[in-house]
């Protein structure tokens, strides 16, 4: 009997060892092939999102660019104003350098005029007392010789500090 029992344990234990043996290992599990299929779930998701994220991406960017251009024709819009106003403010700086050029030139001829005016009307009037200068020298003179001869004229002459 104990020839059968250990035969019947050999026996026994060499079917768990080749059942052991036989057993295939899985890749995964149910739960494994569970959670791939939620995954598959939510990238088909997140597929869609991305691809309605796109669009409204894509809208955006139109968006972008018609802005864009109504920026860029406001800007030109602005710099030909720009340019304009400074167009005239260079014309109102050149107004101004000429008013000033020409104020200027007629001050600095109406002084000399008036020097030129007075020396041309000087020079008669110091021929004239001049003139007068030396007829007062020969009336003095004149006079002293008249005096020699005269003495009331002589003593009118001395109280006026001719003589």
């Amino acid at each position: 009997m104990k020839k059968v029992l250990i035969l019947a344990f050999v026996l026994l234990f060499s079917g768990v060892l080749n059942a052991q043996v036989q057993q295939v290992v899985l890749p995964y599990t149910l739960a494994d092939r569970d959670r791939a299929i939620l995954t598959d779930a939510k990238i088909s998701t997140l597929d869609a999102k991305i691809s309605t994220l796109e669009a409204k991406i894509s809208t955006l960017e139109a968006k972008i660019i018609a802005l864009n251009d109504k920026m860029e024709v406001r800007f030109e819009s602005i710099d030909k104003q720009f340019m304009y106003q400074q167009k005239q403010i260079d014309d109102i700086k050149i107004l101004f350098y000429w008013g000033f050029g020409i104020l200027i030139t007629l001050l600095i001829f109406m002084l000399g005029y008036m020097i030129w005016d007075r020396r041309t009307a000087m020079q008669p009037a110091l021929a004239q007392a001049s003139k007068a200068e030396e007829n007062s020298r020969n009336l003095i003179a004149t006079l002293r010789e008249y005096s020699k001869k005269h003495a009331d004229l002589a003593e009118i002459l001395r109280t006026h500090g001719i003589l």
